[in-house]
């Protein structure tokens, strides 16, 4: 389906593309760069033209949403700014930041300050995000501040009903869940109280609906958006793990997600091994098999970074794979996570330009 001829006419002048970063039955998402009257800027395109017919009345229904949602928060500073919107594309700013999952602000009480701040601004504007137990959903910012993405759930309310009073509550409460793993300490009585009393609509919700919507989006329209990787991260890459692992030259792997220019989301494998001429024998035996499509990167490392029970560290590898690495330097904590790192930022495959699935930013 092509796009409205108007919305293809601003397009044409004012986008310049850059690369996809998801397609579902929804929609698509590109980040890129946009001429504005004050020069060009980064900023994300999502566009419904290309999904399929029998979505297309519930993408136009989130597409409207988010459009309303960015327009009205336009100015507060607490989400990617509207640049414009169209009929069935719109481009919004892109937030330099990383997904709350992957910088895990730990003791960080001034973050979770300027989010509920953030989050008292969003509301006194009548607007309602309603998906942010998502933790890709909040960002934190180059400057250390919060920033919320992905409106397409949002709703504005132009009277503070019961409704909008329900919605807001439950905004708050997915907030303080996030303070509670990161920053649990800091919670407050009245945080506490919050968290245990979940309002009678979300009681209701996860009694009935929320089974019904992940029936329908995992099985009728086989949707996933786990950290942006999309089906190739949920579905894919635990079988191309255990297939690595086979190798005993192999003593551990993690794959992560990252953005590519030609397929769209690629696939990046993390291979613990001292053999350095690994990767040849990996790619092969991968590709021989009836498996998944074998990850777009193979990079084999003395060591991967690991948490204190001994887990590789995604996050820090998901930084590396999207080349986000002036993000990095902050999330490390010890002398043996920043050794292996700059053995792995030397060698690292993925040298285009950094880009976020936004998450991260990709929503």
């Amino acid at each position: 389906m092509n796009l409205p001829k108007e919305d293809a006419e601003v397009l044409s002048a004012r986008w310049i593309e850059g690369v996809l970063l998801k397609r579902d039955v929804f929609s698509s998402v590109e980040r890129g760069r946009f001429r504005t009257p004050n020069g060009e800027v980064d900023a994300i395109l999502r566009r419904i033209n290309q999904v399929p017919w029998w979505s297309h009345l519930l993408a136009r229904h989130l597409f409207r949403r988010e459009r309303h949602a960015l327009a009205v928060a336009r100015d507060l500073n607490v989400g990617p700014p509207l640049l414009w919107g169209g009929r069935q594309a719109l481009v919004r700013g892109f937030i330099d930041g990383v997904a709350l999952h992957l910088a895990k602000p730990a003791g960080d009480v001034a973050y979770f300050r300027s989010a509920k701040q953030a989050l008292h601004r969003l509301h006194r504007a009548g607007v309602c995000h309603n998906d942010l137990a998502k933790e890709q959903n909040w960002l934190v910012g180059r400057d250390g501040r919060a920033y919320l993405t992905d409106f397409q759930l949002a709703a504005y309310f132009r009277k503070r009903n019961w409704l909008f009073r329900v919605a807001a509550y439950e905004d708050l409460r997915h907030l303080l869940k996030h303070k509670r793993s990161y920053a649990p300490s800091a919670l407050t009585p009245k945080e506490r109280q919050i968290l245990a009393r979940k309002s009678i609509v979300a009681r209701l919700w996860l009694a009935t609906g929320k089974k019904v919507y992940q029936a329908i989006t995992r099985g009728l329209f086989n949707f996933t958006d786990r950290e942006g990787g999309g089906r190739r991260l949920v579905n894919d890459a635990p079988v191309l793990v255990q297939e690595i692992r086979k190798n005993p030259a192999v003593r551990d792997a993690a794959i992560v997600a990252f953005p590519d220019r030609r397929v769209g989301v690629g696939l990046y494998a993390f291979v613990e091994s001292d053999q350095n001429a690994l990767e040849t024998e990996l790619k092969g035996a991968l590709a021989a098999g009836r498996g998944p499509k074998p990850p777009e990167h193979i990079q084999v490392v003395k060591a991967l970074p690991r948490d204190a029970g001994g887990k590789p560290r995604l996050e820090l590898l998901q930084l590396v794979a999207t080349n986000q690495l002036d993000l990095i330097e902050t999330m490390v904590t010890s002398e043996p996570d920043r050794a292996f790192l700059k053995t792995i930022l030397e060698s690292r495959k993925n040298l285009r330009d950094r880009f976020n699935f936004e998450t991260a930013g990709m929503d």
